[in-house]
């Protein structure tokens, strides 16, 4: 027996949890790839605004000075020093934290996407000399084009109305059931 096999469990038992967790992780994948679209809305205006207006001309020269393999390192950091920010959000929600939870997901998700916005503004011509970032970055622009196509722009759209209509259905049960007890 393989270490953390469970005596029992075989090959039709791992294949059916797989077919059960495969549309979950899909689902919380799309949630998570959302507030990102999200938040970038709002923060696109702000690193353009920042762009305009905060005069960093020594950091801007560095930062286009380094080279593909250094920008890359540069362009991950604020997404590895403030991805963190999500499940830290979702604990203070937990606990009941609401305000906390919802101020450090707003602040910690415009400074990551501002600071991602910028770097990659400062370092894109870098960045597309390494392959797989390339490669990484047309899949996403693919996947962009796809979503602003009207079909599946509606289709997201009639899912996210469901989603709210279900969610506010949830709400207001829980809300006479609280009231009841």
């Amino acid at each position: 027996m393989k270490p953390f096999e469970l005596p029992g469990f075989g090959f039709a038992w791992r294949v059916a949890v797989k077919r059960i967790l495969k549309p979950v992780t899909y689902a919380l994948a799309a949630l998570y790839f959302l507030a990102d679209a999200a938040f970038m809305a709002i923060a696109k205006p702000i690193s353009d605004w920042l762009s305009r207006h905060v005069v960093l001309r020594r950091l801007r020269v560095w930062i286009r000075s380094l080279r593909p393999y250094p920008s890359l390192a540069l362009f991950s950091l604020p997404v590895i020093l403030l991805e963190p920010v999500k499940p830290v959000a979702a604990y203070l929600a937990a606990t009941g934290q609401m305000v906390s939870s919802v101020v450090t997901l707003i602040i910690g998700e415009l400074l990551k996407l501002v600071l991602v916005e910028r770097l990659f503004s400062l370092t894109r011509d870098k960045l597309m000399k390494i392959p797989a970032f390339a490669w990484a970055y047309e899949k996403f622009s693919e996947a962009k084009t796809w979503l602003k196509n009207p079909e599946a722009w509606q289709a997201t759209r009639a899912i996210s109305k469901a989603v709210r209509q279900y969610l506010t259905k949830m709400k207001n049960s829980a809300a006479v059931a609280f009231r009841q007890s």
